[in-house]
């Protein structure tokens, strides 16, 4: 007979993992900006752990309602207008019957996470935009907004103000969403960290595979301490 995985209580859950002053500095903006209804700009290069903060926000804000991501990157054009707002029976060629709900409309009461945001099509931007002023969104083919009640975060890997500058992103947009911005330093300009996520890992992978849990020797965590840990 499989054991079902235990439930995790609320005081073993692990946000993230670091005590380098570096990371300490996140730590202590996340946790004063959490319970504030502010949206969050999440800077940082590939790998820096933007979904694990924005999900820390989260959880840590005390919000009833989902934490929802959409990765911008992933989603062809065409659809993204959909994926976002949502859309009513008939809006187009294929619409299922009754309509779908957008990912604005599934994070109410909660979080909406908005992945790699500089991905975003410009033209598609305003209408975010508005919904995040109003707090109100209109599925496609209905002309009547539905009130909604979402806290935005938003992550990119990219120089916004370069993107603002060649007309690829909107100033406006980009002042909506970083009321606070979080930037994250990459593992290399934070190796005291290495030895701490080396064997928290050790360990969540020796449960997983049901084996016992057996410690890297201090030459293994020494290499690994000094790569770069690139992406």
């Amino acid at each position: 007979i499989e054991a079902k995985p235990r439930r995790r209580s609320a005081r073993e859950v692990v946000d993230y993992i670091g005590e380098s002053p570096e990371w300490g500095k996140v730590d202590s903006l996340v946790k004063k900006v959490a319970p504030i209804k502010a949206n969050v700009l999440l800077l940082g290069e590939t790998g820096t752990g933007k979904e694990v903060v924005a999900r820390a926000l989260h959880r840590l804000s005390g919000r009833k309602g989902p934490f929802v991501a959409i990765n911008c990157g992933a989603i062809p054009r065409d659809l993204f207008a959909v994926e976002l707002f949502g859309y009513e029976s008939g809006a187009f060629t294929g619409a299922k019957e009754g309509g779908s709900v957008g990912k604005m409309e599934a994070a109410n009461g909660g979080t909406l996470f908005l992945d790699e945001i500089g991905e975003m099509p410009i033209d598609l931007q305003v209408g975010l935009l508005r919904a995040i002023q109003e707090q109100q969104v209109t599925r496609l083919g209905s002309v009547e907004p539905r009130q909604i009640d979402v806290r935005f975060l938003a992550a990119t890997n990219q120089n916004v103000q370069h993107m603002i500058d060649s007309g690829k992103f909107r100033a406006d947009l980009y002042y909506r969403l970083s009321m606070v911005e979080i930037s994250l330093p990459p593992l290399r300009k934070r190796a005291s960290d290495i030895p701490l996520l080396v064997d928290f890992f050790n360990r969540e992978l020796s449960k997983s595979l049901m084996l016992e849990y057996s410690p890297f020797g201090s030459d293994v965590v020494d290499v690994l301490s000094r790569y770069t840990w690139p992406g």
